[in-house]
């Protein structure tokens, strides 16, 4: 195959090569265990450091509320499993969306096998949370509740300072898993005031295999992993130094004329939209207008979705049916089930997202494959 044309970056981003070149030391220069006490040791905790000054500053939180976890979801993992373990007596309640990352719903239904009351939050028909309705559920007896910043299928940003205003109002601790809007949104923790917040390095050209749980100070969070003295002993194992510089430095490129890097990516989503639109019928676009930059979810009434996906992927062009984490299942999207779709046009639906490297260019031969693909489809 000749040509490919990557839209499934919500799924992950490539590497940056400046990236690479920041991490390649620490792999073969200064390889020492960051824990170890002589020379070589002392380069790579001085890697480390500097990676977590550099996610501090941005995020605009202190040097030690900053965790270096292995991605995602176990910094999602962390967040519950340890503020569970950690909650004062009389708190056994957590309250999620159902919107959240499967890495967030399923620990969370793992805890109510374990002891705690679960409680969901609905969003609205466009994918929408309300602050308000995390009060109605009850917070007095929560030790925790959790809303994502932006949904991974729909982009839909949610309110996040009113939601940990009313946590913070009711003694109950705010997380946000930022996973799909870390790098194209200019997050600060402070002005959010949240109690926790995750992402991983690989949604915004860092590696994978790496990401943050920002644990404001004062909160209190069990280990998830224990063994060594690692993470201030909130997280044992020798410390991955080369994937902390990778992530720090991936965050620092992003921060780089953000709001023209975000423009630029919602332009090429735009021209996407519009082309579809205009040029292939029977298509609805799922979610609102206050979204990633990125991401967009089409359903193509009355096509499979699947089949249309292999198609595309014959011509080169990559999209997905929804979260990566999903794949390989044959339920439809749990997520656009919530927002109200059926069963059927939930299968009919793919995700398409873009990142700073996607062109018009690369629209146009998409949208040209996309009508072929879905004439052979549906005939």
């Amino acid at each position: 195959m000749d040509k490919i044309v990557y839209f499934d970056n919500a799924a992950t981003t490539p590497l940056s090569e400046e990236v690479l070149r920041e991490m390649k030391p620490y792999l073969t220069d200064f390889y020492g265990n960051a824990n170890s006490v002589h020379t070589v040791g002392r380069q790579a905790v001085k890697g480390l450091d500097m990676a977590r000054e550099t996610v501090a500053d941005i995020l605009g939180a202190d040097f030690n509320e900053i965790y270096f976890t292995s991605g995602g979801t176990e910094s999602n993992n962390f967040a519950l499993r340890g503020s569970f373990l950690a909650r004062e007596k009389g708190r056994d309640k957590l309250v999620v969306s159902s919107i959240e990352h499967s890495a967030v719903l399923s620990t969370a239904s793992e805890l109510e096998k374990q002891g705690a009351k679960l409680s969901m939050v609905k969003p609205d028909k466009n994918g929408y949370l309300l602050a308000s309705d995390y009060e109605k559920v009850g917070l007095s007896d929560c030790f925790l509740a959790g809303m994502m910043f932006a949904n991974n299928e729909l982009g839909t940003i949610q309110p996040i300072k009113e939601f940990a205003k009313v946590c913070s109002n009711f003694g109950a601790l705010s997380f946000v898993d930022s996973v799909q809007a870390m790098g194209v949104t200019d997050i600060k923790v402070k002005d959010l005031g949240v109690s926790m917040l995750s992402f991983s390095g690989h949604k915004f050209g860092g590696p994978k295999g790496v990401g943050v749980l920002y644990i404001k100070n004062g909160v209190k969070v069990a280990p998830l992993i224990t063994g060594g003295y690692q993470e201030r002993s909130k997280r044992g194992g020798t410390s991955n130094v080369a994937g902390a510089v990778g992530l720090a430095t991936a965050l620092k490129l992003s921060r780089i004329d953000l709001e023209k890097q975000t423009a630029n990516i919602r332009s090429v989503k735009d021209y996407f939209i519009k082309k579809v639109l205009s040029e292939i019928g029977g298509v609805t676009i799922n979610g609102g207008e206050n979204s990633l930059p990125g991401i967009v979810n089409i359903t193509f009434n009355g096509i499979d979705g699947e089949a249309l996906l292999y198609a595309l992927d014959l011509k080169g062009v990559c999209a997905s049916l929804g979260a990566a984490c999903s794949a390989g299942t044959i339920e439809p999207s749990r997520v656009l089930k919530e927002i109200g779709l059926s069963d059927i046009d939930a299968k009919s639906s793919i995700r398409f997202s873009f990142y700073k490297q996607n062109t018009t260019q690369e629209v146009d031969y998409a949208v040209e494959v996309l009508k072929q693909a879905i004439k052979k489809v549906s005939g």
